[in-house]
């Protein structure tokens, strides 16, 4: 029987795995992961950004995470000579209503403990040539990193300290009892352990139904639609830029980001995704279709959202309209330069009454743990998260204190 297991190979679960390892190495810890290989989903997919933390309500624990996060990935990466790149992001306004926004933006990044500075019209054109913008707000900490090799590199920190990786191991049913938890596996076979936890994703809410923990919640997935700039397109921006959000809206907009390697996406829009962990423009899962049918806060956040959602759709749809989105800021964009690039599927969590979940949302039994939703910047906040979870397992699960951290 294994100590601790861990479901779930994105970068939560094994930076996860790998402070418990480094906590408690006198006990087994064993991580699952359904795909062959680590990363396959989210962490796998997203823009690849360090984020500082500009946008996140104060004292919410994804704006705390978030800041610790921020530091603590930049150290990682140079401690370990992994590729990452603080080349700053600046929010831009594109009218006077986002300058208001961008202004309320600004005492929120300051209520939040960041470092971020006001640029005005003149000031901007400098900075950024390409960019159309009334104003900016420049946030110089945030940056880029490529968060499948930090996987990579954690899981094989993890490995080194006695910790055990098992691939294509689907976990389809959780029975905890007053010693144990009894894990069943898709091929049938059980595994038991003594203490669980899961940090799954798209999956959260499966998994955490199993234990009695999502009766008021399920995982709703967005697709998230990138474009890679033509080549010729690669130095067209200095730093990462942002549209100033409209704070009814759910997601931040559509960003120009420059990537680990040179080139620049543009993304993404966020259209409903007809499955979880199916990535082609027209994928569906029925299971996944009928759960979300049966949800009755599925149909609540489509109802609330219904014109920003057919916005999305029809961006999604019409290439020229994507277009027009980047160019609002970006006007030498032209439709060639817009080059396929892999989409993303994010998990959002939705309330019974249809309310998104903005922040971590994490639960327990007395021998489980859920990440039940990892927001952006999830990421970003790896290694924070993985210390708070630890927290959580010391006092949850009576452990000793730790012997050492991440």
């Amino acid at each position: 029987m294994t100590d601790i297991t861990i479901i779930g190979g994105g970068i939560a679960g094994i930076a996860t795995a790998l402070e418990v390892q480094r906590a408690w190495p006198g006990l087994s810890v064993r991580v699952l992961e359904k795909e062959r290989a680590l990363a396959q989903h989210q962490t796998g997919r997203n823009s690849g950004v360090i984020h500082a933390g500009i946008y996140y309500a104060p004292g919410s624990l994804k704006a705390v995470l978030c800041r610790r996060g921020l530091e603590a990935t930049v150290r990682f990466c140079s401690d370990h000579q992994l590729p990452f790149e603080q080349c700053g992001k600046l929010l831009v306004a594109t009218s006077p209503l986002e300058e208001d926004r961008l202004a309320a933006l600004t005492s929120r990044a300051r209520q939040n403990g960041l470092n971020v500075r006001p640029v005005p019209g003149a000031e901007l054109r400098k900075l950024e040539p390409n960019i159309a913008g009334r104003a900016g707000l420049l946030s110089p900490a945030s940056g880029i990193a490529d968060y499948a090799a930090i996987v990579r590199k954690m899981a094989e920190l993890f490995t080194s300290a006695g910790g055990e990786i098992t691939h294509n191991t689907d976990v389809t049913g959780i029975n905890e009892t007053a010693n144990d938890v009894n894990l069943t596996l898709s091929n049938g076979q059980r595994l038991k352990t003594s203490r669980l936890i899961v940090c799954a994703g798209l999956n959260a809410d499966r998994l955490a139904g199993m234990c009695g923990l999502a009766n008021d919640f399920a995982i709703v997935p967005f697709k998230g639609e990138y474009y890679r700039l033509a080549p010729h397109r690669d130095t067209i921006v200095n730093h990462l830029i942002y549209p100033v959000p409209d704070p009814d809206l759910p997601f931040l907009g559509i960003h120009l980001t420059r990537m680990i390697g040179g080139y620049v996406t543009v993304g993404p829009n966020a259209v409903l995704s007809l499955a979880r962990e199916k990535y082609g423009k027209l994928a569906a899962s029925p299971r996944d279709l009928a759960e979300m049918a049966r949800f009755p806060g599925f149909w609540r956040t489509l109802g609330a959202n219904l014109t920003s959602g057919l916005t999305e759709m029809a961006n999604s749809t019409f290439r020229r309209r994507y277009l027009r989105a980047c160019q609002r800021y970006c006007p030498a964009l032209e439709l060639s330069d817009l080059q396929p690039h892999p989409a993303g599927i994010r998990a959002q969590a939705v309330m019974r009454d249809g309310t998104l979940v903005h922040d971590f949302l994490i639960r327990s039994t007395a021998r489980t743990i859920h990440i039940c939703n990892a927001p952006s910047p999830a990421a970003t906040s790896a290694i924070p998260i993985a210390k708070h979870i630890r927290n959580e397992a010391k006092r949850l699960f009576e452990l000793k204190d730790p012997a050492h951290a991440l």
